[in-house]
């Protein structure tokens, strides 16, 4: 009985280290064995093959066109207003000023040929109270040139410009009773001023020119007979004459760059010398017009103007005139 429960213990034994060394083996299979991995290259990798071929395209089906022409165009507005009470102790007189000015100009360059057409017109009046109107500003301009570059810098030019006013000028002043006079001195085409021009021209980028017109010629309108009566030197127009003609050495010189941001200075100078009297410094005229522009906004411009004129045959002195404004400016393309 005892041999047969030892046989029975030894083959219990016997069975279990058999199943724990098979639960080992299960234990300790490698997994990595079992995994499958892609050949390498297996799929095979073409690099694409870019081909640039020339296509020859008509200019006509593109539609293209070149335009030569630039144009320029401002105009402005400006008004002042003052009113005062009667009995307003700090002193001061109700006053109305307005004043316009336009501004157009046209550019054609192509290959070595340029022409250039300039328009300038200003026009203004201001009234005072229990005072007659006056002016503040009058003329019309028009400057046209045609070039032909040789250099880098250096052009053949001719030149064509017209320069007048619109409205009647008067000298003011006070009779013996201290009323306000007037005397008639000037209106349009008397004077008025035609200028032909040939020369060189020396041109800097686009913001400097200077024009040296060794053959030019000038003449010189006063077409109302009522102002040789006011005005003694007519203009350099002799008496019974209604123009004269004058050749002489032309100066031109301008400038016009924004010199700070939002602020633009623009500048000519000009100089008229006739070769009749030539020795005489006297009998040269000049004319000096600057013109210091901030611009506040895209429509509000403030600024400042001043024009210097010698001409021994209008007046024995310097005139000058200067003017600050604040006004609405417009300038397309913008």
């Amino acid at each position: 009985m005892a041999k047969k429960y030892l046989f029975i213990l030894f083959t219990f034994f016997i069975s279990s280290g058999y199943s724990q060394d098979k639960s080992n083996e299960q234990d300790s299979i490698d997994f990595n064995s079992l995994r499958q991995y892609p050949k390498k290259n297996s799929l095979p990798v073409k690099d694409p093959v870019i081909q640039i071929q020339q296509v020859q395209i008509p200019v006509e089906s593109l539609d293209l066109r070149v335009n030569y022409w630039k144009n320029w165009t401002s105009f402005g507005i400006n008004i002042n207003q003052a009113a005062f009470s009667d009995n307003w102790k700090g002193g001061g007189v109700t006053s109305l000023a307005i004043g316009g000015q336009f501004n157009y100009k046209l550019d054609y360059t192509k290959e070595n040929k340029n022409y250039v057409s300039e328009v300038i017109v200003q026009y203004g009046k201001v009234k005072n109270k229990d005072q007659l109107e006056k002016k503040t500003n009058d003329r019309f301009f028009w400057d046209n040139k045609v070039s032909l570059k040789f250099s880098t810098h250096w052009n053949l030019f001719a030149s064509l410009s017209f320069d007048s006013q619109f409205d009647k000028g008067f000298n003011y002043f006070r009779d013996q009773q201290q009323n306000e006079q007037k005397t008639l001195i000037s209106r349009f085409m008397s004077p008025g001023y035609l200028t032909e021009s040939l020369g060189i021209e020396f041109k800097y980028k686009t913001f400097y020119w200077l024009r040296l017109g060794t053959g030019t010629a000038r003449q010189t309108f006063v077409l109302d007979e009522d102002i040789i009566k006011t005005n003694p030197g007519n203009f350099g127009v002799k008496a019974g004459h209604k123009a004269r003609n004058e050749l002489a050495f032309q100066l031109i010189s301008n400038f016009e760059k924004d010199i700070f941001k939002n602020v633009r200075l623009t500048s000519r100078y000009s100089m008229f010398a006739n070769y009749e009297h030539l020795e005489k410094l006297k009998f040269i005229d000049h004319r000096l017009e600057a013109q210091l522009t901030a611009r506040v906004n895209k429509f509000v411009n403030v600024g400042f103007n001043s024009t210097a004129i010698f001409d021994n045959d209008a007046a024995d002195k310097i005139q000058a005139t200067e003017g600050l404004y604040l006004g609405l400016v417009y300038r397309f393309p913008n």
